[in-house]
């Protein structure tokens, strides 16, 4: 095992381990966090676990950042900002993916794609976390009605702002991380990864799992709410907000990697 392996996995380890102390993740998402990373190095080396890093940090700041004043949002979401491994999985799940892929096939065109996955993940996170700040009411993107901040599907400039700064940084700092990547390519991932945020807004605003806390009439994605059930209101069951942030990933990894096939 080289040093530069045994780095990586004390990396992995530290950025684990304090993920948890900090209760930026719990102890099923630190696990998790460090199966994903692992396979990242394996298949992107240290410089896909910088970047890994890069995500992770910039978006657990922005979940602690004024926390106070998303509390109301926090409860339309399925989950807290504590992340589990579903969570970890669904962000982290297509990078560790198109890392693997690239350790396969030995082409250099996955990393394209393992980046814009988590300028995906990047981008949605920040536009989650910075746009319920916004002085103005977010607005539906189908009806442009004013809807309560939280909602899927809501859109705000603050909001719109944040994920086009999370994926640009994700597609600049893919340049530093990896030399062989051109400024065409770099602004390809940062596209990618902002258009798979929209199309994670529109997915969340359409089709994903929608439910009604019996006991004080809060729709939510969570499913309890007041120490009792939900009930399903609308949407596809199965398309959670875990499944919508995996198939944005998803859809940003593979554009660029069709787009320079």
């Amino acid at each position: 095992m080289g040093i530069e392996s045994i780095l990586s996995f004390i990396g992995i380890v530290a950025g684990a381990a304090a993920g948890w102390k900090l209760k930026f993740l719990t102890a099923s998402g630190a696990g998790m966090a460090f199966l994903v990373g692992s396979l990242i190095v394996l298949g992107s080396g240290i410089q896909g676990l910088m970047l890994l890093f890069l995500f992770f940090i910039t978006s657990s700041l922005f979940s602690a950042f004024r926390k106070e004043e998303k509390a109301g949002v926090e409860e339309k979401l399925a989950k807290s900002s504590t992340r589990d491994w579903e969570q970890v999985a669904a962000n982290g799940g297509v990078p560790a993916l198109f890392a693997i892929l690239a350790l396969w096939t030995g082409d250099a065109r996955w990393i394209l794609g393992f980046a814009a996955s988590i300028a995906a993940a990047n981008s949605d996170t920040w536009a989650s976390e910075i746009g319920p700040l916004s002085k103005e009411a977010p607005r539906h993107f189908l009806t442009l009605s004013k809807v309560e901040r939280g909602t899927s599907g809501g859109v705000s400039i603050v909001g719109t702002g944040a994920s086009a700064g999370g994926a640009l940084l994700i597609g600049g700092a893919s340049i530093f991380l990896f030399p062989g990547i051109s400024i065409g390519e770099a602004s390809m991932i940062a596209a990618a990864g902002f258009l798979g945020s929209i199309f994670d807004t529109v997915i969340g605003g359409t089709i994903q799992s929608r439910s009604v806390c019996p006991e004080c009439g809060l729709e939510t994605e969570a499913r309890a709410h007041c120490g009792t059930a939900t009930v399903h209101t609308r949407g596809i069951p199965w398309m959670t907000n875990e499944m919508v942030n995996f198939l944005s990933c998803l859809l940003a990894g593979v554009l660029p990697v069709l787009f320079f096939w």
